[in-house]
């Protein structure tokens, strides 16, 4: 499907761009892969590390302006929509920047598609939409809505949306991992909640999750990936085996454990080997065989949580993923 298309991804200079990119130009070879997004240092960075590849281009644009998305997806055959405000506290604080990027942000990247007849879209979520405790999880929940009813909305065109949602992006900016690593020569390192778990996916895995979701969707699948899960404690071990911990408490909508698929989800939500798949009540779209595929429904009540899980990842396995992390070139 994405072999020699036009591909545009947007945010496309952060975490998840800098692997999506290099793996999608060497498995599918497509014709042209753009990255759009707004901070002209990032792409300039980054188009070091691509410089001789003419498949790839750069353009500046924000999903805020619907002007410049018509004209950045003018020719393009698939979308992955990574761009976001996505730190808990920065959208605490900054709740009207938050909902422009997040919300209103969706809504432009749906019609530009629809407009310019893309043919399928990936929004990139989190489980923080899931029974949303913060500004930013109510942000991306609203997206996700958006994106899977966009289907109906769409009309007469045949652009296809779906979502992929996952936890905690081992190396991702701003996450754990990258801010435990800086903090590891001074000794210490501060926890939240000794109790608090997270699940642990890394970006080769959310980039596969994407791959599959534009070849299984039919349109407005929420695709969840299994994953292992971490507690707080075990992330600093592996980092820093022997920091002292400092307790600082829970930050203003941060959650004790993550959750991707709440109870309300389990009436249309099915299992596959290494994924779940919820699908959307609209239109009785939960019934429908050419969604549903192979898929077994979960029992009502179903939730999946990073407390609950039945695979844990040992802190050696962690370890190892670490050392592996640090030699890799071009990280943002």
């Amino acid at each position: 499907m994405l072999t020699g298309a036009s591909i545009l991804i947007t945010g496309g200079t952060g975490s998840f761009g800098h692997t999506f990119v290099p793996m999608t130009l060497a498995k599918f070879n497509p014709s042209r892969l753009v990255i759009l997004s707004r901070d002209e240092m990032k792409q300039w960075e980054m188009a070091k590390l691509f410089q001789h590849d003419r498949r790839v281009r750069f353009f500046i644009g924000d999903v805020r302006d619907k002007d410049r998305l018509h004209r950045a997806f003018s020719g393009v055959d698939y979308v992955v929509h990574a761009a976001a405000t996505k730190i808990v506290p920065t959208a605490e604080y900054n709740p009207f920047e938050c909902i422009k990027t997040n919300i209103d942000g969706a809504m432009n990247v749906i019609d530009a598609c629809i407009n310019q007849k893309v043919k399928g879209v990936i929004a990139l979520s989190t489980d923080k939409a899931s029974s949303p405790a913060n500004l930013y999880g109510a942000s991306k929940l609203a997206s996700d809505k958006l994106f899977v009813a966009s289907n109906a909305y769409s009309g007469m065109q045949s652009t296809r949306f779906a979502v992929v949602r996952y936890g905690n992006v081992m190396g991702s900016r701003g996450s754990v991992i990258p801010f435990f690593m800086s903090l590891a020569d001074t000794g210490r390192l501060p926890i939240t909640d000794v109790r608090m778990t997270r699940f642990m996916i890394s970006l080769e895995q959310a980039v596969e999750l994407v791959w599959h979701a534009f070849e299984d969707m039919v349109g407005g699948e929420i695709y969840v990936r299994k994953i292992p899960s971490m507690t707080i404690t075990d992330i600093a071990k592996a980092v820093a085996p022997e920091a002292k911990f400092d307790i600082i408490g829970i930050r203003p909508g941060e959650k004790l454990h993550e959750q991707m698929i709440s109870s309300e989800d389990s009436f249309s939500t099915y299992e596959y080997s290494s994924y779940y798949k919820i699908l959307p009540a609209l239109n009785a779209w939960c019934d429908d065989p050419k969604r549903i595929k192979d898929g077994r429904k979960v029992p009502e009540g179903f939730m999946y949580t990073s407390d609950t899980n039945p695979e844990w990842m040992p802190v050696s396995s962690l370890q190892a993923w670490i050392r592996e992390y640090q030699q890799k070139p071009g990280l943002p």
